[in-house]
């Protein structure tokens, strides 16, 4: 039974992981993470996650599209960003691309240039228990009702 209860002890101790791409780092390439990752230095490529991503100051980042849970971004990004849950472009950033997400918060001295398309809420559709087609068309994007 105690070690039933120290496995249990570990499993609610367990930390996120959190990596560093250091600011002397170039990465190019397809990047699939799901804990946290802080990018200070320069990454060229495409970003999946189910965590969290934040571009530090400094790095430099081109991208076909990130997508993330929550995107912080206190650097340059040039490319289209998603997040599940929110996005945050901090003073100084710099975003050239279009944002999708649920959640967005942009601080004064930003570059910004793209289209904010605001999701309107999580699909009540289970992705793995549907079709395709069913669970496109259970995804509404607030653009789609504004128009």
């Amino acid at each position: 039974m105690a070690e039933k209860n120290t496995k249990n002890a570990e499993k609610n101790n367990k930390k996120p992981t959190l990596t560093v791409f250091g600011p002397e780092t170039e990465f190019d390439g397809v990047l699939e993470f799901s804990g946290s990752l802080i990018i200070t230095g320069h990454f060229n490529g495409r970003i999946k996650a189910t965590g969290d991503l934040e571009i530090a100051k400094n790095a430099v980042c081109t991208v076909e599209k990130i997508s993330a849970k929550s995107v912080v971004i206190s650097a340059s990004v040039r490319g289209n960003i998603e997040a599940s849950e929110r996005v945050e472009i901090c003073s100084g950033g710099s975003v050239i691309g279009d944002i999708v997400t649920s959640r967005i918060r942009i601080e004064n001295n930003v570059n910004f240039e793209g289209q904010v398309t605001m999701l309107d809420k999580l699909p009540e559709e289970d992705l793995f228990t549907c079709a395709s087609d069913e669970f496109k068309q259970s995804m509404v994007l607030r653009s789609d009702i504004i128009e």
